[in-house]
């Protein structure tokens, strides 16, 4: 059981990291006009441009180390404490980025559409989703 569930935390965070790394290169996926893509996956109001290609790629190195770390919870001899501190931590962050977009708050910050439906709709499912999968890999390690 834990196997399949690390390896659904790796394969989603795996896609997200390759979407990451496109941007990083100056790709348009799944847009081919930077305001749209910057539209569908910033969202932030009145964005024009993606953010800075460094921070595409620091994202998407954080999420191919977050995947890793989901499959090294699947084996409970790896690591130690330290390992399930991480799975709790990154459980944590996705918890709060999916509780996150679902708040008013979030909403004003972002109401940019595309992003706005996507978010209520892919992305904040996505990061409950990786929340309750690393923080369900780590409370059966510790059984």
């Amino acid at each position: 059981m834990t196997t399949g569930i690390a390896s659904i935390v790796f394969v989603l965070l795996l896609a997200v990291s390759m979407a990451h790394f496109m941007w990083a290169i100056g790709r348009k996926w799944p847009v081919k006009d930077e305001k749209r893509l910057a539209q569908t996956v910033v969202g932030f109001k009145g964005v024009e441009r993606m953010p800075p290609k460094l921070l595409s790629f620091a994202v998407s190195v954080i999420a191919l180390a977050a995947g890793i770390i989901g499959l090294s919870l699947a084996d409970k001899l790896s690591g130690g404490w330290w390992l399930d501190a991480l799975g709790i931590l990154f459980g944590l962050v996705f918890l709060a980025r999916g509780v996150l977009g679902y708040t008013a708050y979030w909403a004003a910050l972002t109401p940019e559409e595309p992003f706005r439906t996507l978010d209520r709709k892919t992305y904040s499912p996505l990061c409950l989703v990786l929340a309750l999968g690393f923080l369900t890999l780590v409370i059966l390690r510790l059984l």
